[in-house]
């Protein structure tokens, strides 16, 4: 059907029943791209109508070097996204009822990260959005729905998905800040590094809910000499920064002087961000996990007895399971889950750990013998980490000193600007020995895969097989439970929370059958997506979901209250 056709149908639409828009499901030709209309609302208050448009890479005119390679793919797409939902910001408008008039395509904030509202390639470019059918009361406007489909879509098109139409300066800028960051995270391995922070990043935030960089008081980063090392990418060339070398590394230094913004900016660099960001050439290792506290949450027959042994009246921790876990017991759970399913580092901030599970000094010791304590502290093990395990970790400590004595280096920060201390920090551990007694024995301890039983993932909620929902950043309403993911930092965007959602229901249909270890299962997940793309996880196409790791779908599974495992 044509525009003209189109327009004449929703014409004749006009004062109908709402249910009479049901009607235009199906694809239009325009004049430079393919309108699909893939799900039309029920009325002017449910969820928007979900449309694509598909627009010839002869028409849209995007140069192959743009997209010819995936961080460039990746980075495009982004772009695209961020223009294509500024030009519906000002063409949506009110046109009558509920969400009438309204616009909207997949929301996203500093981080560069694949998804499914854009796509490119050398066929087409593709964009996935909603638009809200206008009607007054459940009256078709249809006049307005013409101007919304017929006039403000083909400008949307025009103004967001050509390359005619765009500043492709910023567009080469955009993808070559994401190709050259995912190239300083590729050398970080054989560099011996966990991250790396360019000269002249920005770390700070403007708030707690404002992710932008902060305005001209922020003070630029500066490596200390002995930290700083080069490395290499394809469009800036030589960069120089901090490097943090593999091993463990302590943070310290004094209140707001920039600790916990080190390890936030370190802990979001397991992603790439958009160009002005501050954080452009942060880098992190990709299986860098953070780790903390977290009162409440649910814990399944996970081997805790590395850090947690000798409960009252015998109780084994091998198999661990409670609904309701205490600070240290989370503490000691999420690191043992977190080592399943793959982590190299582990980023802990002393501000939201348990203080019982970091650190038992002296004087406590003293106190109250080995015998009677079952936690044994992080920081009796935190050397058998990386020593028997190769795992490293990054802490942020501001209160106590003991951990100087199992760092293989110190980083003070002193009003953002940080300095290698080691060398002092080390001295000050021999001329004020702690006297602490070791509690963490010869070896880490054992670390045992669990094995889901298939029947405990159940997505099935009254009539529906499966019914899952996404609220924000904080829950997954999955079948008849809710899965907690409000401690999971280093979530990012709902869109990952609703991809995430998915793949539990995919792996509960191809993944577990009762046999497979939990690690097998996210490799399973995780392959399926990188040999065909994130649609593989959903019935049918659609254009809000984005990329997440296998560490954020294993912390989901994990809080997932129904989970049972073998025995």
């Amino acid at each position: 059907m044509s525009v003209t056709s189109l327009r004449n149908t929703l014409y004749n639409l006009d004062g109908a029943s709402y249910g009479a828009y049901k009607s235009l499901k199906g694809r239009y030709e325009l004049d430079d791209f393919t309108l699909s209309i893939d799900h039309v609302q029920g009325d002017p208050f449910a969820a928007p109508s979900r449309v694509h448009v598909e627009v010839p890479q002869a028409i849209a005119q995007f140069p192959p070097h743009l997209f010819n390679h995936p961080s460039r793919e990746i980075a495009l797409r982004d772009y695209l996204l961020r223009r294509f939902a500024r030009v519906a910001a000002d063409l949506s408008g009110r046109r009558g009822s509920g969400k009438s008039g309204a616009i909207e395509i997949l929301s996203v904030g500093q981080e560069v990260l694949e998804q499914t509202a854009v796509w490119v390639d050398a066929q087409r470019v593709e964009a996935r959005f909603t638009v809200g059918l206008p009607a007054q009361g459940r009256r078709i406007l249809g006049r307005q729905a013409a101007a919304l489909l017929c006039e403000d879509v083909p400008e949307l098109v025009a103004r967001s998905l050509l390359a005619p139409s765009l500043d492709l300066t910023a567009v080469q800028r955009h993808v070559e800040t994401v190709e050259d960051a995912d190239a300083l995270r590729g050398q970080l391995a054989a560099r011996g590094l966990i991250a790396f922070v360019a000269n002249g990043s920005i770390l700070p935030r403007r708030s707690g809910v404002d992710a932008r960089p902060l305005g001209q008081e922020a003070i630029a980063f500066q490596s200390p000499s002995e930290l700083e090392y080069e490395l290499i990418t394809p469009n800036r060339g030589p960069i120089r920064g901090m490097g943090i070398p593999q091993g463990i590394t302590v943070i310290v230094g004094g209140g707001y002087h920039g600790k916990s913004t080190l390890l936030k900016a370190v802990e979001l660099g397991v992603y790439n961000h958009i160009p002005g960001d501050g954080r452009d050439y942060v880098v992190s290792d990709p299986a860098a996990v953070k780790i903390r506290a977290e009162d409440g949450r649910s814990i399944v027959g996970v081997n805790i007895s590395p850090f947690i042994n000798h409960l009252p009246q015998g109780r084994s921790t091998r198999h661990f399971s409670t609904p309701n876990a205490s600070g240290s017991t989370s503490q000691a759970a999420n690191i043992i889950e977190a080592l399943e399913a793959g982590a190299q580092v582990l980023l802990i901030d002393e501000d939201t750990a348990a203080t019982n599970f970091m650190i038992r000094d002296r004087r406590m010791q003293q106190l109250i013998a080995k015998a009677n304590e079952p936690i044994t502290p992080l920081i009796d093990k935190i050397r058998q980490l990386w020593t028997e395990q190769g795992v490293s970790s990054l802490l942020v400590m501001g209160g106590s000193g003991d951990y100087f004595d199992v760092a293989d280096r110190v980083i003070a920060l002193d009003n953002f600007v940080p300095q290698d201390v080691t060398a002092q920090a080390h001295a000050i551990a021999q001329a004020h020995p702690t006297d602490r007694q070791p509690e963490g024995g010869a070896n880490f301890g054992e670390l045992t895969p669990r094995i889901p039983i298939p029947s405990s993932l159940d997505p099935s909620r009254g009539k529906h097989d499966v019914k899952v929902r996404v609220r924000d950043l904080d829950a997954i309403a999955f079948g008849s439970d809710d899965i907690d993911l409000s401690a999971v930092e280093q979530l990012v965007n709902p869109g990952q929370l609703r991809a995430i959602a998915a793949a539990l229901v995919e792996a509960k249909s191809s993944a577990l059958n009762g046999h497979t270890p939990i690690p097998t299962i996210l490799d399973t997940i995780m392959t399926q997506i990188h040999a065909t793309s994130l649609d593989s996880l959903t019935p049918k196409p659609l254009g809000d979901s984005v990329a997440f790791r296998r560490f954020e779908l294993a912390a989901a599974l994990n809080r997932l209250r129904s989970l049972r495992v073998q025995p």
